[in-house]
């Protein structure tokens, strides 16, 4: 059932952002992302995330320090850092830690829960709610997030991310983990992070 109080709530407090990026990314779990449009709310419930910290990951676009890309990653916390991928997607990530730490949670995709008609004018109107935000390219377009949203404010009245009520929530989700999608370096660190069982969890099949 599509629901619109999660995508109301208040957005989570900058503070949240500052924390150690793995502990961010496993709290983000279970959060619903909520995105305003002139064409109305879309939102949904976060299900799996990937960590990035430059300061020990390879595969970290940080890794070789600030480019006019980069730059949104390396803070401050609570931004968001859109990049393009395969000069096709976009995919939005969450800066964590302090200021200059280049350290990011990519969010990879979300359980539906508001604004679904929005979603499927802009995926397609047969695309199943199972795969509206299933992986971080359909998400964003799902979303209408584009490389303008990069370093928007995760506070702000446009995108933002929220505590799911507990109407909405499915009890304390169960957590799992495993190494990160699509990656060639780095590709044993254990910071793909995702709600086990999950149907709406992208990649490889979950427990």
């Amino acid at each position: 059932m599509e629901t619109t109080s999660g995508a109301s709530a208040r957005p989570l407090p900058p503070a949240f952002y500052t924390q150690p990026t793995l502990a961010v990314a496993r709290a983000l779990l279970g959060k619903t992302l909520a995105r305003r449009t002139d064409a109305g709310v879309a939102a949904g419930v976060i299900v799996e995330v990937e960590a990035y910290i430059a300061a020990v990951d390879a595969a970290a676009h940080g890794y070789g320090g600030p480019t006019p890309r980069t730059r949104s990653m390396f803070g401050p916390p609570g931004r968001a850092y859109v990049y393009r991928s395969y000069g096709m997607h976009f995919c939005l990530n969450v800066v964590t830690e302090p200021e200059g730490q280049a350290a990011a949670v990519l969010i990879r995709a979300l359980r539906p829960s508001c604004g679904l008609e929005l979603m499927r004018a802009r995926r397609g109107p047969a695309v199943a709610d199972r795969t509206l935000c299933r992986g971080p390219g359909r998400l964003c377009q799902a979303l209408a997030l584009t490389l303008s949203d990069d370093g928007a404010d995760l506070c702000g009245p446009d995108l933002w991310i929220a505590e799911t009520p507990d109407e909405e929530r499915v009890g304390d989700p169960p957590i799992a983990a495993s190494p990160r999608i699509g990656i060639s370096k780095a590709v044993d660190l254990p910071w793909r992070f995702y709600i086990s069982g999950s149907h709406y969890v992208s990649g490889r099949p979950t427990t």
